[in-house]
């Protein structure tokens, strides 16, 4: 037997398929308080299988954490397949690609495969500048251990808390109840629910969905609405905030700050009124029928009550300056009209109410149509050239040279996100997909851990986009992706905290959301320069 063991950095995927790497030793910089990780590979030759594995330990009050790197299928690349600086797995795909994230540390290595182990780190609170040393040994069921070490530079500087960039990822609340076969919001979904959101601002999500009435996106869902509606007459309504108070609770207690309500009037041309149910929808009542014009005496009626209580909330909670308010999903093209009718309604029935929604057509923030739009990266950079204060997001595109974080993603490309963020004075990032596990448009879940794009590829879904965490036992198994992600987002922080311009020399390169670096080592010297110029 022969057992190989290396260290690697965190930005290369190690497929089934990956020799032996002769890496040559890095450091790793990292701020006071910045989180950072590394990978350990091992592959074996010859005789039997066995079980491998990982201890790794750092300095007193450090946290050292390992995980195992599983493989989910890939049957197709996502297209257009490009170089490698913008498609990775080239020769891998089809075939098993490097995703979940399972807090195991051992794992039973087949001949003549290579796996790898996750590891992070995060320095002690009472850290101070200098170099530490991360011991590492790797064990064999059989024969000799093999001892590695990583260094970690620990620099001068600590960290401030992201301000002024909000970041929400739409969290699907029928996902958790399918999944965990909880009987709507019981305990267990209580439960459940709590290593979620905890599990987001941990990766640096400050934002959270409410699901005050069941989202209309991407079809109809199970109803999830946390509102209990009652009717008492011809038009009239009362309406009970009690699970909506408690979710806001968990959410603050897990650290949320911001809130983002549900979409009030239909996706994709605001022409409806949503689904909206009598008491929370566990026997699928709805109080209009799903045709219901957007601008119907009907809906007029229930938005002219719904809306003064949701104020009333939002002050009572003191949450309303914190919240975000949606009136349809991607509207586009000839959608503008019945917009302009839609958000005409609501300045009449809460002129206190800014909105805004996903979109990629700068007509419609020309047209003031919204207070805050959301354009593509494709387009954002138009608004942004226009003086127009944007968010920005993705959605299943754009692909080939721009940003994302899909299975063929390169990390090192992956890893850009914060500071492409940081260059423009984009006011937040928004993506449809932190646990989507349904077949695109229905309620039917589908194996996350087999199925990544919702079933449909061929109609445009890209492997990797539904969702950024697998479901556990009792809460979520990270993605790589959204490891190589949430770090990203401390070089958001560290140029904040470093007071540097957006229009600094040394971030020039970064000139739109398709042409920026794609090498980890472009990203490495900058915050090398960074940490040690502090």
């Amino acid at each position: 037997m022969r057992l190989h063991a290396w260290i690697h950095h965190n930005l290369v995927r190690h497929y089934p398929a990956t020799p032996p790497q002769e890496v040559a030793p890095f450091v790793i910089d990292v701020a006071r308080n910045e989180r950072c990780s590394l990978q350990v590979g091992v592959r074996m030759e010859g005789d039997e299988r066995q079980t491998v594995r990982l201890e790794a330990s750092g300095p007193a009050g450090w946290e050292v954490r390992v995980r195992r790197v599983g493989y989910v299928p890939m049957p197709h690349h996502n297209t257009p397949v490009l170089g490698p600086a913008d498609t990775e797995g080239l020769g891998r795909v089809p075939g098993y690609v490097p995703d979940p994230l399972f807090d195991e540390d051992a794992l039973l290595l087949p001949v003549g495969e290579t796996h790898a182990f996750w590891v992070t780190v995060q320095p002690g609170v009472e850290a101070t500048p200098g170099t530490y040393s991360i011991a590492l040994r790797v064990v064999p069921e059989q024969g000799e251990a093999i001892a590695l070490e990583q260094q970690v530079i620990v620099h001068d500087v600590t960290l401030q808390p992201r301000s002024g960039f909000n970041i929400t990822h739409w969290f699907y609340v029928d996902a958790l109840m399918d999944w965990y076969q909880t009987e709507h919001f019981d305990a267990r979904f209580w439960h459940v629910l709590e290593a979620y959101v905890r599990d987001m601002v941990a990766h640096g999500q400050d934002t959270l969905l409410v699901p005050a009435f069941t989202p209309p996106t991407d079809g109809v869902k199970r109803p999830s609405q946390l509102v209990r509606v009652t009717r008492t007459g011809q038009d009239a309504y009362t309406y009970d905030w009690s699970d909506v108070e408690r979710y806001i609770a968990l959410a603050q207690r897990c650290g949320i700050t911001h809130y983002e309500w549900s979409h009030l009037f239909t996706q994709w041309g605001a022409a409806n009124a949503i689904r909206i149910y009598e008491d929370q929808g566990q026997d699928e009542r709805l109080l209009w029928a799903p045709e219901t014009p957007a601008t119907s005496d009907t809906y007029r009626a229930f938005l002219g009550q719904y809306l003064p209580a949701l104020r009333g909330f939002c002050e009572q909670q003191g949450i309303l300056k914190n919240s975000f308010f949606h009136l349809s999903d991607e509207p586009h093209g000839d959608h503008l009209p019945q917009y302009l009718a839609d958000r005409a309604l609501l300045r009449e029935l809460a002129p206190w109410m800014p909105v805004m929604d996903a979109l990629s057509d700068i007509d419609f923030a020309r047209e003031g149509a919204m207070d805050m739009p959301v354009p593509s990266i494709r387009t954002a950079l138009d608004f942004h050239r226009e003086g127009i204060p944007s968010w920005c997001y993705y959605c299943c595109g754009p692909r080939d040279k721009y940003l994302n974080r899909l299975l063929d993603t390169p990390l090192p490309k992956i890893a850009m996100h914060g500071l492409l963020f940081y260059r423009w004075p984009f006011q937040g990032f928004l993506h449809w997909g932190y646990n989507y596990w349904y077949e695109s448009q229905t309620r039917d879940l589908i194996d996350p851990f087999t199925t990544l794009d919702g079933r449909r590829w061929e109609r445009g879904w890209a492997y990797g986009d539904p969702f950024l965490v697998y479901p556990g036992a009792d809460g979520p198994i990270d993605a790589l992706r959204w490891e190589v992600f949430a770090e990203s987002l401390q070089d958001y922080q560290l140029l904040q905290t470093l007071g540097v311009a957006r229009d600094d020399p040394r971030l020039a390169a970064l000139v739109s959301f398709s042409e920026f670096p794609k090498v980890a080592r472009w990203r490495w010297e900058l915050r090398r320069a960074l940490l040690g110029g502090a």
